[in-house]
């Protein structure tokens, strides 16, 4: 199909850009299928008081753990869902956090067949008006990118975990417009389309979808893990979050385990889950330099 989605889209941009703009938004916003459970997950959920939201129309599953003190928030990828980063959940409820988790539109058990940075943040603030602030948000890969854009605008939490994580948008926009090789007419129409109906009382919205976009209005202490063999998101985007946030940023690199496994990996949700917990009364693992994990495959 791509074929004919580039000759369409790239000759549309031609006469009628407005429309070509449009529909390729719609596919821009489609995760890539619908994740399903994997073995043991069903179990977790289960555990979880299950509520649901509305988002521009769409039916948003929202799930919570624990006693509801100190909650923390997960965030899960593109073409992901909730229960993916379970171990983090269980983790944190070992503890006597309270995870707090959800699935995006078109993603789980939610509603919609697409969904976008902007429903994230919709989502993320709807949760901490419900939950308070939160000790911490753990978010993977797309959900990074997503949930920093929400916390620089009016979510709070103390601290802050990226797996494999997105900082640049432009990625995002780079990966799409290759994949179909369309051509520069149909992403400024698609940028139009975004700016006039999702976020018309936003100007320079596109700037702050970044992750480097003014770094301090996060204010908290931030770890990021990323394989060096990561197929999906490169090494150097997790390098790119890590100068953004300079001092209050430490970057892990593993190895061996991917875009997928460093969500299940023992070492990795202990590490995670050690800096998000802790204390006021304890030191953070902050810092510039890059550790190498030498977490095994």
């Amino acid at each position: 199909m791509a074929p004919l989605i580039r000759t369409a889209l790239n000759a549309t941009a031609r006469l009628v850009p407005g429309p070509a703009g449009r529909w390729a938004f719609h596919l821009f916003v489609r995760p890539l299928g619908r994740a399903r459970l994997r073995p043991g997950e069903a179990a977790l959920l289960a555990g979880a008081r299950t509520d649901r939201l509305r988002v521009r129309g769409k039916e948003v599953v929202t799930y919570a753990w624990g006693d509801g003190r100190r909650p923390v928030l997960l965030v899960h990828g593109w073409s992901s869902r909730a229960s993916r980063l379970g171990a983090f959940a269980e983790e944190l409820l070992a503890r006597g956090h309270s995870p707090v988790a959800f699935d995006a539109p078109g993603h789980g058990d939610s509603s919609g067949r697409a969904s976008n940075i902007v429903e994230y943040r919709e989502i993320i603030r709807e949760l901490h008006a419900r939950h308070g602030d939160f000790e911490a948000v753990v978010a993977h890969s797309f959900g990074v990118v997503a949930a920093l854009f929400a916390l620089r605008d009016g979510v709070c939490t103390s601290r802050f975990v990226g797996l494999g994580g997105v900082g640049s948008f432009d990625m995002v926009l780079e990966g799409f417009r290759a994949g179909l090789g369309l051509d520069d007419r149909v992403m400024r129409a698609m940028r139009a389309h975004v700016e006039r109906r999702l976020v018309p009382d936003e100007p320079g919205v596109w700037e702050r979808f970044g992750a480097d976009h003014a770094p301090d209005e996060l204010g908290a202490p931030v770890l990021l893990f990323h394989d060096e063999g990561d197929d999906m998101v490169p090494l150097a985007q997790a390098r790119f979050l890590a100068r953004a946030h300079g001092e209050r940023a430490r970057l892990v690199v593993t190895r061996g385990l991917g875009h997928r496994r460093i969500l299940t990996d023992p070492d990795v949700v202990a590490a995670a889950v050690e800096f998000a917990t802790a204390g006021s009364g304890t030191e953070p693992v902050v810092g510039t330099r890059e550790g190498v994990g030498s977490t095994a495959s």
